[in-house]
């Protein structure tokens, strides 16, 4: 029967088709796949917990007791891959899933903006009353001095109190225009429409995918143009995550892609897939040798053993002859260790063969066997039959064992394989960097492969001042690496006072990082950014930044991290990704954006300010959690420095000009109050206070806030610099809110004195007298109509067919409906609301009146305008120099650079998949897992590194191998390198 996703429970027995998701965390009961019939009776397994590369379980049928462990698990998140079906029992389901566990909360994302916007509207409505107790109090003095005389007019209020209070709630209704009630509506629409701008974006389709770009979330749109912080996946995010067999070298031979006759020497590990008609029939030719081959095995034996000795070893190991053989593979540091002292001289050629494959870019893997003696084997077996059945310690027994046997094994050559970059990665890097914002890669990958990656896409370079490492096994030695740079062992007692912050940051420099900023009562610590002399690297693996991230730790590891232009943190799980983020976004006044493609990113996508997932070769998971999707990487330069900018730059012009025009507009009403005896009249019609925020004012700044941009997508490229005010909050802050108001103060006193002192005790063309209220009120909403309309024309920067309409259309339509309102038929209709009857035609057809209009729309911008020029003049910002730049440049609008990089490196390049266990219970469970260090000999600890550590390439001293990593990209030095020493000898 069919069944939804939320009705599963632990015990349903679920049969999944091809290309379908994995519902729950599932054993394996029977596939389509021959041989795959299992009859179960018992399953006794571990608690739910987080650990997405352990599983442990057994499993009873009859008298015998089967070993369960992360191979024969399901976890929900999968998609299930040329296989017809598949039975699978739930393990686990809902919130109890490995995956769910690593999910984290989910929470509601709200902007800077929003958070600012809600400190300032309570600041609103405190002035607002402030307003309304001054005109109240205002009002109770002028009915006992005053009040008395006009008591022919207005009878007077004996009881001067009630009559302050009244007049209170009174301008408390005609001043509440000062409030954004409407602000929150438009902000939304605005929003909209620059999501639609992402999702119709053609150049950021993928049209191999036919995957376009989506902007998932409609209220995080201008948070884009302020990220500081990229907090990215490398497997399938900056890689492609297809794995192609290049080269290897077997028996101290190297050989090419293109020989094929290295197929027969690899014949040992074929196995036949021909009986799945779903099997890629390249499948076995080109990647059986070095991933299926060995039967998923890792850099220890332990995933071989795992999977071969529940069934007969021999039957996959067994060579024609019926001789028993082991084989292993991994890293060369692992491989290495465990080899027979006969291989050291084929060991030294193929370290050669590594080294020239590793300045290729690839990723290198060893191989080795060991024949196996027949009853040892068995007794073996049977041990480790016994180990893998037990719930307690398991993992122990069964590591003392895998240590037992893969001992004295024979060298057979290394194999390379070649994850390839993504389009676009290397010059994304590049034009991100040049706009000051800093990435961090989190990786599961081990530290070998995520510096090779680093290196390969820029994010490390080798005229870096240094490059730090940090893989210690202690809280007291990870605080040492994060410190010390230099340190003399065992009889030497000098200690030299320079870590690593010290030997970055100037000497002048005062040793201080925390910085109290108060919002609302709340104090939080902030880690103040610290200039530094040069460009740094920080490389740390999971077991030292599990460490680095307790309480006692973090702001040292964050201090460091952060004066360092590229942090690479290796061997994390999803929980530790997640916990990253969450610290600088807990002490660093900068908003982060998270980026990734599987279902290990999740957490980290949702702990971000910004998530983004990339629609990749590992499901739809990171997506549906994501705020925005594409893709590939180099869409995330688009999205940032032309969609983000343009969108934080028009948020923050609207909400400039929306508190501009609505303050002129209640200011007026405050000043006329001291002329009105604070009888709470209103200075305009009430016509025109209807139709202010709705007709005349509401689209041109809608207009403004959807199209205007200071330059075009192009030059936005050409100069990610521009990008750099939105990081410093520099378009909207406390302060502009404060000069917005200032200026609106100042606008209102001349919107209200310029047209009393034109209208006071003069008289029309025709002798009669022209000093009334009805005509100062036209007179004046006339002159506030044309002034926010030229104030909104000196913020356009790009003018369309649209911003013409608008705002034009607005002026005609203000005076138009002006015009109708006073005419005498609607008076006639309803006199009480149409009561300015004839005061259009009498008014509007002055001189004077047009000339008042012009001097008072003159005098409330020629501030604006004048200290616009001088401060363009004596301090420009980025944008004014590239405007500048692009008027004066004839040329047409630059395209886009492709500047396709390369690099010289001989650092070694490690096996691209994690297959040690991950660190996820040490994060949650308050154990530390301690391995012994080996035995130290007397000299310097290198720079940044843990006595432990076995530096490569340059750290190791290697001299480069006279070969290019890829000899078809030969260009001249990127301009990122130049970008080090001088962003741009113009600005």
């Amino acid at each position: 029967i069919s069944e939804k996703w939320m009705n599963v429970q632990v015990g349903d027995i679920i049969k999944l088709e091809n290309n379908q998701f994995v519902t729950a965390d599932l054993l394996l009961l029977s596939s389509s796949e021959p041989l795959n019939i299992v009859y179960i009776e018992t399953v006794y397994c571990e608690p739910p917990n987080n650990r997405l590369d352990r599983f442990m379980g057994t499993l009873t049928f009859g008298t015998q007791k089967y070993s369960l462990d992360n191979e024969r698990v399901l976890l929900r998140g999968c998609t299930l891959r040329n296989t017809d079906w598949c039975f699978g029992l739930v393990l686990f389901a809902g919130p109890e899933t490995k995956l769910m566990q690593n999910c984290g909360k989910s929470t509601f994302k709200r902007t800077s903006i929003d958070r600012l916007m809600n400190v300032l509207v309570l600041f609103i409505f405190g002035l607002l009353a402030l307003m309304c107790i001054i005109l109240a109090v205002g009002n109770g003095i002028w009915e006992n001095h005053a009040g008395s005389k006009f008591n022919a007019f207005l009878p007077r209020e004996e009881n001067t109190g009630f009559s302050a209070f009244l007049t209170f709630w009174s301008y408390i209704i005609i001043l509440n225009t000062v409030v954004p009630i409407s602000l929150y509506v438009s902000m939304e629409v605005i929003r909209l429409g620059n999501s639609y701008y992402i999702n119709w974006d053609r150049n950021m389709y993928h049209a191999r995918t036919d995957t376009p770009a989506e902007a998932r979330t409609t209220t995080l749109n201008e948070e884009l143009g302020q990220i500081k912080y990229i907090f990215s996946d490398k497997t399938g995010t900056l890689t492609q995550n297809i794995m192609t067999f290049n080269k290897c070298s077997i028996n101290g031979k190297s050989y090419g892609q293109n020989q094929f006759h290295m197929h027969q020497l690899f014949i040992i590990f074929i196995v036949d897939f021909s009986f799945n008609r779903l099997a890629d029939p390249k499948f076995i030719r080109r990647e059986i040798y070095t991933d299926q081959a060995l039967l998923h095995g890792s850099s220890h034996i332990v995933c071989i053993l795992k999977l071969c000795v529940k069934f007969v070893v021999f039957l996959s190991v067994r060579n024609p002859e019926g001789k028993l053989s082991l084989y292993c593979k991994g890293a060369d540091t692992i491989i290495y260790e465990r080899l027979h002292p006969s291989c050291s001289e084929l060991m030294k050629v193929t370290t050669e063969h590594l080294n020239e494959f590793a300045g290729e870019g690839l990723r290198t893997l060893v191989l080795a066997y060991k024949d196996l003696d027949e009853e040892y084997f068995s007794e073996w077996k049977q041990r480790h039959h016994e180990s893998s059945v037990a719930l307690e310690d398991r993992e122990e027994n069964l590591e003392k064992l895998y240590e037992e046997i893969e001992k004295d094994m024979m060298l057979i050559g290394a194999t390379a394989i070649e994850d390839k970059l993504q389009d676009g990665v290397s010059q994304t890097i590049e034009q991100l960097t040049k706009a000051e914002i800093k990435i961090w890669v989190l990786t599961g990958d081990k530290q070998e492969t995520a510096e090779n990656i680093g290196y390969s896409c820029n994010l490390l370079r080798e005229e870096m001042n240094d490059v730090f490492f940090v893989a210690a096994n202690s809280p007291e030695e990870v605080r040492q690496e994060l410190r010390i740079s230099v340190v003399f062992i065992f009889k030497w007692s000098l200690f030299l006072q320079r870590d690593a912050r010290l030997k970055m940051r100037p000497a002048t420099e005062q040793d201080k990082f925390l910085i109290p900023e108060i919002i609302l009562g709340d104090t939080p610590k902030v880690v103040q950014d610290e200039n530094v002399n040069g460009d740094y690297g920080l490389v740390i693996n999971g077991h030292s930044l599990a460490f680095a991230l307790e309480s006692n730790m973090e702001l040292e590891f964050l201090r460091t991290a952060c004066m360092c232009k590229t942090v690479i943190c290796c061997r994390v799980t999803p929980l530790q990704k997640a916990q990253v983020v969450e610290l600088v976004k807990k002490y660093k006044k900068a908003v982060t954006l998270a980026i990734g493609d599987g279902a290990n990113d999740v957490s980290m996508i949702k702990a971000a300010h910004i998530g983004v997932g990339i629609s990749g070769q590992e499901g739809m998971q990171a997506v549906l959690s994501s705020d925005f999707s594409f893709a590939q990487f180099r869409f995330l330069q688009r999205l940032l420095l032309v969609h983000g900018r343009w969108s934080y730059l028009r948020m923050c012009k609207f909400l400039r000009y929306f508190f501009y025009k609505n303050f002129t507009f209640t200011f007026v009403h405050f000043w006329y109050a001291f002329f009105c005896g604070f009888s709470a009249q209103t200075v305009y019609d009430e016509g025109f206070i209807t139709l202010y925020n709705l007709v005349y004012t509401a689209l041109p700044v809608l207009g403004m806030s959807l199209f205007d941009q200071d330059v075009n997508a192009g030059w936005s490229l050409e100069y990610p610099q521009l990008y750099v005010p939105g990081q410093l909050s520099q378009y909207f802050s406390k302060r502009d809110f404060m000069m917005c108001a200032l200026h609106s103060c100042y606008s209102s006193l001349v919107l209200f004195f310029v047209p009393y002192a034109a209208t006071y005790d003069t008289a029309r063309d025709d002798g009669k007298d022209g000093a009334d209220y009805q005509s100062f009120a036209l007179i004046t909403q006339t002159c506030l109509t044309v002034t926010v309309c030229v104030q909104l024309g000196l913020d356009l920067s790009y003018w369309t067919v649209v911003n013409h309409l608008y705002v034009w259309g607005s002026l005609g339509m203000f005076f138009i409906l002006t015009f109708t309102m006073y005419t005498d038929g609607l008076f006639r209709l309803r006199p009480s609301s149409f009561a300015f009857i004839g005061t259009a035609r009498n008014c509007l057809n002055q001189p004077n009146v047009w000339l008042t209009v012009a001097l008072t729309a003159i005098l409330c911008v020629l501030p604006v305008v004048a200290y616009r020029f001088f401060y363009s003049q004596i301090s420009p910002t980025i944008n004014d120099k590239v405007r500048y730049k692009v008027r004066q440049m004839k040329e047409p609008t630059p395209r886009p650079r492709r500047t396709r990089l390369t690099r010289r490196s001989t650092r070694r390049s490690g096996y691209a998949f994690s297959h040690a266990h991950g660190y996820g219970d040490l994060v949650t469970s308050g154990r530390f897992l301690r391995r012994h260090a080996p035995a130290r000999s007397m000299g310097l600890i290198p720079t940044g590194r843990s006595p432990g550590f076995k530096p490569t390439g340059r750290s190791a001293g290697y001299s480069p191998v006279g070969q290019e990593q890829n000899p078809k990209q030969k260009v001249e030095p990127t301009s990122l390198q130049m970008f080090r020493a001088v962003k741009d000898a113009s600005f």
